[in-house]
């Protein structure tokens, strides 16, 4: 498998992070690839054999089969009947794919992990990492950790927040972290649409918490309701207009109502499966809906993690979440472009491009809204805002319930509360030095002279100081590095990057041009052009200005 930019930097950033801590974490959105970036890691490990942690079935078949194709040797798989502990050493698969609870599986402390000699092991692979933070998941690694030259790997995609402190304690660094926001913008996946559907009567308010989620039951007997049971369905159905729909719902007998009423309307179009399909007839129902035979599948805790299905254009969230971790992996179902539309090529505008002009331009997300009382419902906004704040967030969320049922670009909602959230900043601190006669260098807010709402900082990242690397290329920029966290130098650093790659002008000529009041935006050529002019002019802007901070 030919790797992908961002996927071969995350295989660096894994190796280059094992050379001073023991486990690192990767942060990749679902429809990325984490699974052959995982699958070229350990065909770079040079020795030891390799234990990978899933904790369901779909996974567990899924890791192994990328990890042959990428290899080229099958794993042995470590779960229920299914035994990898058997045989002479010598004759064993370098790799196991291991069920979570099969490892923990066992009487009077004899589980099945103690099997396998920690001795023999050079790395263990923790998928789905925002669970590894459980007892369960910390049994095993811990026994696996008892080899002093054992390495730990961790994958997780959009973690919910208060998770990511906890990671941070689990995994001792991070070797890479791609933002879904930043997979939309290159290209790799589609842009993601959200429409807010209000739908009358349905009330949230007294749905309990539960486990840091909505309580199931109190959830379906809401959900079940027959009203909203068509203000659900029928909203669906019409913005859906024929594309191919996932559907997920709260419940068993939420998920047959709405198949039911979707029938009732247009015949044939929608099936449901939930966990207790049989499997053969769940095979053969997703066969189905992949080959186009019914628009809409309506499911339960089905289509969630292994579930890849390109096709689907329209995600109808009638199961809400306080959960980000699982609604991004509810969202991630529609996030793949169609089949071969953008590998190999190299552009991030060509693949754009190429999305655009597609049968699927685009993911469409329904949030049926209502009334939510005390709980903070996940929205895409969530997802894709994985460095903004949360008052970026809330006010791209308001964009899309104030646009009346229009599909809105949460990437661009993103943008613009970022950027007004910015104006508003930089304005505020030049009205509170407008008294000032004259203003020093001592004043200068990089985040100000580039326009920038400064992110917020991820869990994981807490405490961490920016590296001599970022140091040394933000003091070559003319950027004073000291005081900044981790994460807000971080920040600073790509935006530089990020300017040369657009020639947009630098930081230097950007501090000269808020300084006159000009654009700070501006492209290189123009920026030398207008400081050009200002010093021919002795330091004063040719035209009248509205008065501005100096820096």
């Amino acid at each position: 498998m030919q790797l992908r930019p961002y996927q071969e930097a995350a295989v660096d950033g894994v190796f280059e992070a094992w050379q001073t801590s023991r486990s690192t974490l990767l942060v990749q959105p679902t429809g990325t690839g984490k699974t052959v970036v995982c699958a070229h890691v350990i065909d770079r490990l040079p020795e030891g054999r390799v234990m990978v942690l899933a904790h369901r079935e779909e996974l567990i078949f899924q890791a192994a089969d990328k990890i042959q194709r990428v290899t080229g040797r099958p794993p042995d798989i470590e779960m229920a009947e299914m035994r990898a502990d058997h045989g002479p050493l010598w004759d064993r698969a370098r790799v196991v794919v291991s069920s979570i609870q099969t490892q923990c599986a066992g009487r009077n402390g004899d589980t099945r992990m103690k099997r396998f000699d920690p001795a023999d092991f050079g790395l263990v692979i923790v998928d789905e990492a925002h669970h590894a933070t459980a007892p369960t998941y910390r049994r095993v690694v811990d026994h696996y950790q008892q080899n002093p030259d054992l390495r730990v790997l961790g994958v997780t995609a959009t973690p919910d927040r208060h998770d990511e402190e906890a990671l941070g304690q689990v995994f001792e660094s991070v070797a890479y972290d791609y933002e879904l926001a930043d997979a939309v913008r290159d290209g790799w996946l589609v842009p993601i649409r959200q429409r807010a559907v209000f739908v009358e009567g349905l009330d949230y308010s007294s749905v309990r918490t539960t486990a840091g989620d909505l309580n199931g039951a109190d959830l379906a007997r809401i959900l079940e309701y027959e009203e909203t049971l068509h203000g659900i369905a029928y909203p669906t159905l019409e913005l859906a207009a024929g594309r191919k729909t996932l559907v997920f719902a709260a419940s068993v007998a939420h998920a047959e109502r709405l198949c039911e009423i979707f029938n009732r309307h247009r015949d044939g179009s929608a099936r449901y499966v939930t966990g207790t399909t049989p499997k053969e007839e769940r095979r053969e129902m997703l066969a189905d809906y992949a080959r186009g035979a019914f628009q809409i599948l309506v499911n339960v805790g089905v289509a969630t993690e292994g579930f890849d299905e390109p096709g689907i254009q329209v995600i109808a969230m009638a199961r809400p979440t306080k959960s980000r971790a699982l609604y991004a992996q509810m969202a991630g179902r529609g996030s793949r472009p169609l089949p071969g539309l953008v590998d190999g090529v190299e552009s991030g505008d060509a693949r754009r491009d190429r999305i655009a002009a597609s049968p699927k331009p685009a993911c469409e997300i329904i949030d049926f809204v209502g009334n939510s009382g005390r709980h903070h419902l996940v929205t895409t906004a969530d997802i894709l805002g994985g460095n903004c704040s949360d008052e970026v967030i809330q006010r791209a969320e308001r964009s899309a319930r104030d646009a009346g049922g229009a599909p809105v670009d949460m990437l661009d909602a993103l943008a613009e509360a970022e950027r007004q959230l910015a104006e508003e900043r930089a304005r505020a601190r030049r009205a509170a030095l407008r008294p000032k006669a004259r203003f020093t260098t001592q004043s200068v807010d990089p985040f100000d002279v580039f326009g920038l709402e400064p992110w917020r900082e991820r869990g994981w990242d807490k405490g961490r100081q920016p590296s001599e690397k970022m140091v040394a290329l933000l003091e070559r920029q003319g950027i004073d590095p000291r005081g900044l966290s981790f994460t807000e130098a971080k920040q600073l650093v790509g935006e530089v990057v990020s300017r040369f790659e657009k020639k947009t002008c630098t930081y230097k000529q950007a501090r000269v041009l808020a300084r006159f009041g000009y654009p700070t935006d501006t492209t290189f050529k123009e920026a030398s052009r207008i400081i050009d002019a200002l010093a021919a002019n002795g330091w004063k802007r040719p035209e009248p200005a509205e008065a501005v901070a100096v820096y």
